[in-house]
């Protein structure tokens, strides 16, 4: 059973910055394809940052130059610095994992940029 934890999300600052954390069992986050969406309210939801099992990224338009993705193989532990937010950033944040074609989903854990 895959099963994926987010953690990390709370209340920030304009120009803040945050770390969230997905932990993962029954998968390995270094032999797929994972990454974070996000969803605010009203809004569809939209792909953040993406990571192959290879270690390519790819991230969504506006969050470029701020965000960046890794992962801990060690830990299998993925992982998103989000750095100067913005309130436009609000939002659920969502881990995510392809197996095949196959997609696995976390909770969500909630980001909100307020002063």
């Amino acid at each position: 059973q895959v099963q994926l934890v987010e953690s990390g999300g709370g209340l920030v600052q304009p120009g803040g910055s945050l770390r969230l954390s997905c932990a993962a069992s029954g998968i390995i986050f270094s032999m797929n394809t994972a990454g974070w969406w996000r969803q605010a309210p009203g809004k569809q939801r939209e792909m953040v940052a993406g990571i192959t099992s290879g270690g390519r990224k790819n991230y969504g338009d506006s969050v470029k130059g701020r965000f960046t993705t890794s992962r801990d193989n060690d830990k299998n532990t993925l992982y998103l610095q989000m750095n100067s937010l913005k309130p436009e950033d609000t939002a659920v944040y969502y881990c995510n994992v392809w197996r095949g074609s196959e997609g696995y989903w976390g909770q969500g854990t909630q980001v909100t940029v307020s002063s």
